[in-house]
């Protein structure tokens, strides 16, 4: 039997695409090709996870089908980042053992998390 193998690509529109693009490499760093995405190419240990959320679940908007979540290397740096960059960014951290977790919405009101994922875990864990 096929399988899929990971996550090939994520789309989603936008109504003012150009600005948006700019925004995320501006704030967080993306880094836009002349296509006008991003391809990010998998290092040693990156994992991405999939997961199926019940439809009535808390841990992100129900206007929203769905949520992005970025790894990055230093949560805290990041968080600060945004701040800085007067982007709007929950004060809420979440600790646990799958790693550190923090939130922000990029200028379209999407909400978006941002994973530290913990040292050593991934991907054996």
């Amino acid at each position: 039997m096929e399988r899929v193998l990971g996550i090939g690509g994520i789309f989603f529109r936008s109504e003012r695409p150009d600005e948006l693009r700019a925004w995320y490499a501006e704030q967080l760093g993306v880094e836009l090709e002349s296509y006008g995405g991003a391809t990010f190419r998998a290092e040693a240990g990156d994992v991405t996870v999939w997961h199926a959320f019940p439809a009535d679940t808390d841990y992100f908007p129900r206007d929203q089908s769905a949520m992005l979540n970025y790894r990055v290397r230093d949560l805290d740096a990041m968080l600060a980042q945004l701040r800085a960059g007067g982007v709007k960014v929950k004060d809420e951290v979440s600790d646990s053992e799958h790693g550190r977790f923090g939130w922000a919405w990029d200028p379209e009101g999407r909400l978006l998390e941002l994973w530290e994922p913990p040292p050593g875990v991934y991907p054996e864990g």
